[in-house]
């Protein structure tokens, strides 16, 4: 059976084994039968094909070649979007409970109840909450402009929920929980083309699935979920340019008059890649992942730096001498402007709403305090606009005061500080030896998957120093870029929930530790047949037991996600229940 191990037929970059090229003697004696050593040609390194299950697999399930085959092109789709399907019934079961704003919804599902219907946030009473949840159909929307300290996308996105179901629990979560599903489905498509492998794909989406932080998220109407969904988006994206790329260099080589791919330093290094469609795409969803929180900026200078450096491995295994210099002459302005103003200009458009209307917060500035200076040559809403980002900026920098559930950002991986977004305590429960049931949601990961991405990133990170791995890179720029930036404002006041931007990221890398614990296919054809004829078992017995611990470390995970269903749900429990799995006193 073909291995589904991220190692297996995989295209490298630079420092990965390659698979050597036949030597010219070796070429000369073909003609007289002689076969070479296999190895991975010009072509699988630029673009590796996809791993398929071996013969002996449907063999043994009794499946005839051709239905084989049809399960293999179904399952490219069908496999993720059955994983889907499950996240999206998880997500969307009893969706609008609890009936109630629970922690930040306060302000955006009233900002985004308000953009929906007029174009600008409003200034809400601070005693609105109750009269939303009894009847909404008695609130009316107010006219004067409230102060907001975050970008309209995600709260565009909320309204339209909104503007769908109603100004309810239900409807302000229900745009979100779509994106929570689809960046399931994503994600699988996305961890099938990184490891070329159906079967890692689907786990990676799995593993996301059952994510604590992320189905949590998922069912709140807060911006970090659309986020996080607009960060994937261009990831995918941009795998799909690199693909895109590689195939265009691929297609330019020279062949032999034997039919082998042979590198070409002329053309790896002058030859233009043109349109870049996918890359394009990359830049509109990092101006939207912008445009709904700032720091989707960082996440756009780390993807712009990765996108280059891909370009760099391509042209060098392509056969470039000088493969800097040809993405310096080549790439680098077109990966420029596919991206950073293609952000820009999404991120203005994002406020098409404020900018047409005149009741928008500080929309006249420019008109009456900000009248004269030396930028009056700029449009008056621009230069408005310019005054909020910059208050805005102001506010974020200088917002120290505590909170209950803050965090560091040292703690997010170990889940030391999850975030309580709603507790109830109800008495006369007859299941509680106390008399008290207790219904909290809870924002934490599952922990048994946030522990093991632990060691995973270890292994992610020893993979790309000392394997020149571009997936462990990969891997390693997404989780860094939704993290690490967060370590320069430790004196802000910041919760873990904002690590379900990189959640998708530790999924990965968590994948790509199982398939390594899986390892490579054991022999196949006369290479299997020796090994049966001489016992030599080993490399089936290391895959068997490595099967099984890959599989106890799933089911391990799935079994934490289901213990800890009720705190994700806010499903009543007794208080004795609810205190077990309090594992850590921090979680309290």
């Amino acid at each position: 059976m073909t291995s589904t191990a991220p190692e297996a037929r995989q295209g490298q970059d630079a420092g990965e084994p390659h698979g050597e090229e036949p030597a010219s003697w070796q070429q000369r004696l073909r003609r007289f039968g002689h076969s070479p050593r296999p190895g991975i040609g010009l072509r699988e390194r630029l673009v590796p094909p996809y791993t398929r299950p071996g013969a002996q697999l449907w063999a043994v399930l009794g499946i005839s070649p051709p239905m084989a085959e049809r399960l293999v092109r179904w399952s490219a789709w069908g496999g993720p979007l059955l994983v889907a399907l499950l996240a999206g019934v998880l997500r969307f079961w009893d969706l609008g409970s609890p009936h109630a704003l629970i922690f930040d919804e306060t302000y955006y599902a009233k900002d985004a109840w308000a953009l929906i219907n007029q174009g600008y946030e409003g200034d809400w009473p601070k005693d609105i909450d109750k009269l939303i949840l009894d009847d909404p159909s008695k609130v009316s929307v107010p006219v004067d402009p409230g102060y907001v300290v975050h970008p309209p996308v995600g709260k565009w996105i909320i309204g339209i929920g909104e503007k769908i179901f109603g100004f309810t629990p239900f409807g302000w979560r229900f745009m979100v929980a779509v994106l929570g599903t689809l960046s399931v489905l994503m994600l699988c498509r996305i961890g099938r083309r990184m490891f070329r492998s159906t079967f890692l794909g689907c786990l990676a989406g799995t593993l996301l699935a059952v994510d604590g932080l992320h189905f949590v998220m998922s069912r709140a109407a807060l911006l970090d979920m659309v986020l996080m969904f607009f960060v994937l988006a261009a990831f995918g994206a941009l795998l799909i340019d690199r693909d895109w790329a590689r195939r265009r260099l691929a297609a330019a080589l020279p062949v032999d008059e034997e039919g082998v791919l042979r590198p070409d330093a002329g053309v790896a290094e002058n030859l233009r890649l043109g349109w870049r469609p996918w890359r394009l795409t990359a830049g509109l969803m990092l101006g939207l992942a912008f445009a709904t929180k700032w720091n989707g900026l960082y996440i756009l200078a780390a993807f712009g730096l990765m996108t280059v450096l891909w370009d760099v491995g391509a042209r060098r295994t392509a056969g470039a001498v000088r493969p800097y210099t040809a993405v310096l002459k080549r790439d680098l302005l077109p990966a420029f402007v596919s991206t950073v103003p293609v952000a820009i200009l999404t991120y203005i458009a994002s406020w098409t709403g404020w900018i047409v209307t005149d009741k928008g917060y500080y929309r006249n500035w420019a008109e009456t305090d900000g009248s004269g200076g030396n930028w009056t040559w700029l449009p008056d809403w621009l230069r408005s606009l310019w005054h909020y980002e910059y208050q805005v900026y102001e506010f974020h920098v200088g917002l120290t005061s505590g909170h209950t559930y803050e965090s560091n950002p040292w703690s997010w991986i170990v889940l030391g500080r999850p975030v309580s977004y709603f507790w109830e305590e109800q008495p006369g429960c007859a299941a509680s030896e106390t008399g008290k049931c207790s219904r909290e949601v809870l924002a934490i990961g599952t922990p048994l998957l946030w522990w093991a991405a632990c060691f995973a990133l270890v292994y992610v990170l020893w993979r790309w120093f000392f394997r020149r791995d571009w997936r462990a890179g990969a891997i390693a720029c997404g989780v860094a870029a939704g993290w690490l930036p967060w370590f320069f404002y430790q004196e802000r006041t910041i919760f873990l929930f904002y690590a379900v931007v990189f959640v998708p990221f530790l999924c990965l890398a968590v994948t790509m530790m199982i398939g390594a614990m899986l390892g490579p296919a054991a022999g196949t054809g006369a290479k299997r047949e020796l090994d049966l004829v001489t016992g030599d078992l080993s490399g089936e017995r290391r895959r068997t037991l490595g099967a099984i611990a890959a599989g106890v470390l799933v089911l391990l995970i799935i079994w934490n996600f289901i213990y800890f269903w009720p705190i994700y749900t806010g499903t009543p429990i007794p208080d004795g229940s609810w205190r077990d799995r309090m594992w850590l006193d921090t979680w309290i």
